[in-house]
C-alpha cells in the first residue's frame, strides 16, 4: 500500500472522532445510524475533473436543486492544467474528502478501491456498454458509473483544410505530412501544441503507442513482467515520427503554450490542427459558435488500416467515497443525471458528451460535430482503446518529462524510448 494511503487513513479516521466528538456534524452522527438521510440542507461535495464543462455544471446543479430541496450540490472544478490525482490525495489527506469523486479505473483505481463505494446494485449499472464498464468492475463488483465516451484525436478546421486545398482525410503519416505542407503554403499555422504540462503527453499522446499494439494488454502485461520492452518496440519507434511532424509544423512556443492557450488558438483560426477529442466542443462553442471543426485519426505510419482509427474510452468515471455520510445523496444525484430527462438532457446536449448507457439516446445534432463523427467512428468500428489508466502510477508524468525534453532537443528518439522503459521498470516497483 503507498504511503499516502496511511496518511488519508488516518485523516479519515480523524475525521470520524472529531465529528463524534463536536456534536455539530449531525451527517457524521447519521452515518453511525446506518447512512439515514440528515436531517436539514445536506451537502454533496463534487470534485469535477472535467473542466471544459464547468460552467455547464454549474447550470446543472441550480436545475438538480430546484427539485431536490435540502439538497445542495458543491462542485470544485480544478483548474485546467492542475494534477487532479495529487490535489486529490491532498484532500483526502486533510480531511476534506470529496462525496463524488473522478477516477479512470483499471491501475488507477488500484490505490482507491479500498476507499469507494460498491455501486453493483444501482439501477443504472445494466444500461452500462460493457466499453465502459470494465475499468472500475473489480471481482464482478463495480465502482464507479462511466460519464461518456470520448475520441481522441487530431482535432482539425475543416475550413482551413478546403481553403488549403486538402480534400481528403490524412490516414497515414505522409498523408498527414502532406497536409501540413499545404497548410503552411497557404500561409496557416498547421498545428498548435500545448506541450507545456505531461498530461496531454504522457497520457494522449504516448497512447497511441501503447494502443497500436497488436495486442495492447498483452503487451502492458509484458511489460510488468518483463518479457516485452518500450526500447527497440517499432509502433513506439513510427509514434516518434508523428511527434516529428507535430513539431516541425507547430508553435514555436509549444513548450510554453498551456491548454487554454492552445484551445484559444485553435478556435480563432490560428493554427489548423490540435491535438484533442470531443470535450473540447463546450470550450469551441463558447469560444467561436458555429465553428466548421472535425476529428481525424493520428497515423505514425504508412498502414492506413492501422491508422485510421481513434482513440475512445470512457471520459472518465464517477466515484462514491465510501466512508462519505451523504453517500444515500450522492447515489441518488449519479442516479438522476443518467435516468431523468433533465441529467440526460445536460450529459447530451449540454456538455456533449456520447452516452455510456445503452438506455440514453443522444441526437448527433446535439453532441456537436466532433461528437457526431466521434460516433460514427464508434458505429463503423473503427476504434482502438485508452490505455493510461493501465500505467504504474507515476509513469505518465514521466513519459510527459521525457517527451517534454525529446522536444527541447535535448534527448534523442532512443534516448526517450529508454526513459519510458526505465519509468516504467521503476514504477512498477512500487
Amino acid at each position: 500500500m503507498k504511503k499516502w494511503l496511511s496518511v488519508v487513513g488516518a485523516a479519515a479516521l480523524m475525521g470520524s472522532v472529531l465529528s463524534g466528538c463536536g456534536g455539530k456534524d449531525e451527517a457524521g452522527n447519521e452515518a453511525a445510524k446506518g447512512q439515514e438521510k440528515p436531517a436539514g440542507v445536506v451537502t454533496v461535495k463534487i470534485l469535477n475533473f472535467k473542466v471544459e464543462i464547468a460552467e455547464q455544471f454549474n447550470k446543472l446543479k441550480d436545475e438538480y436543486e430546484k427539485t431536490h430541496p435540502g439538497v445542495k450540490l458543491q462542485i470544485d472544478t480544478l483548474l485546467g492544467g492542475d494534477d487532479y490525482a495529487t490535489q486529490l490525495k491532498a484532500r483526502f489527506a486533510s480531511g476534506e474528502m470529496p462525496d463524488i469523486f473522478n477516477n479512470e479505473g483499471y491501475q488507477q483505481m488500484d490505490a482507491w478501491v479500498e476507499y469507494l463505494e460498491d455501486l453493483s446494485d444501482q439501477p443504472w449499472v445494466k444500461d452500462e456498454i460493457p466499453l465502459a464498464k470494465e475499468p472500475t468492475t473489480r471481482d464482478g463488483k463495480v465502482y464507479g458509473m462511466p460519464v461518456g465516451l470520448e475520441g481522441l484525436g487530431l482535432l482539425v478546421n475543416k475550413d482551413m483544410f478546403a481553403k488549403a486545398g486538402i480534400t481528403e482525410t490524412p490516414k497515414t503519416l505522409t498523408q498527414l505530412e502532406e497536409a501540413a505542407k499545404k497548410l503552411q503554403a497557404a500561409g496557416n499555422q498547421p498545428f498548435v501544441n500545448q506541450f507545456d504540462n505531461w498530461f496531454p503527453l504522457g497520457f494522449h499522446s504516448a497512447n497511441n503507442a501503447f494502443a497500436k499494439q497488436p495486442d495492447p494488454n498483452a503487451f502492458i502485461k509484458g511489460l510488468n513482467d518483463g518479457s516485452t520492452k518500450i526500447t527497440g518496440n517499432a509502433i513506439f519507434k513510427d509514434w516518434t515520427h508523428l511527434l516529428d511532424v507535430m513539431i516541425k509544423y507547430g508553435n514555436k512556443n509549444s513548450l510554453t503554450t498551456d491548454y487554454n492557450s492552445a484551445s484559444t488558438q485553435f478556435a480563432t483560426g490560428k493554427a489548423a490542427i490540435n491535438q484533442g477529442g470531443n470535450w473540447l466542443q463546450p470550450v469551441l462553442d463558447k469560444l467561436n459558435p458555429g465553428m466548421n471543426v472535425g476529428i481525424i485519426p493520428m497515423p505514425i505510419n504508412d498502414d492506413p488500416a492501422m491508422n485510421d482509427k481513434l482513440f475512445v474510452g470512457p471520459a472518465n468515471n464517477w466515484v462514491i467515497y465510501n466512508k462519505s455520510p451523504v453517500k444515500k445523496e450522492a447515489k441518488e444525484f449519479l442516479n438522476w443525471l443518467v435516468s431523468s430527462e433533465t441529467g440526460q438532457k445536460y450529459l447530451t446536449k449540454e456538455f456533449k458528451f456520447i452516452p455510456a448507457f445503452s438506455n440514453i439516446k443522444a441526437n448527433p445534432a446535439d453532441l456537436g460535430s466532433i461528437g457526431a463523427e466521434v460516433l460514427q467512428y464508434i458505429e463503423q468500428g473503427k476504434i482502438l482503446g485508452w490505455h493510461w489508466a493501465k500505467y504504474p502510477d507515476g509513469a505518465a508524468q514521466e513519459f510527459g518529462a521525457s517527451m517534454q525534453r525529446y522536444i527541447a532537443g535535448k534527448i534523442n528518439g532512443d534516448q526517450m524510448l529508454s526513459e519510458f522503459q526505465a519509468a516504467w521498470d521503476k514504477m512498477k516497483k512500487k
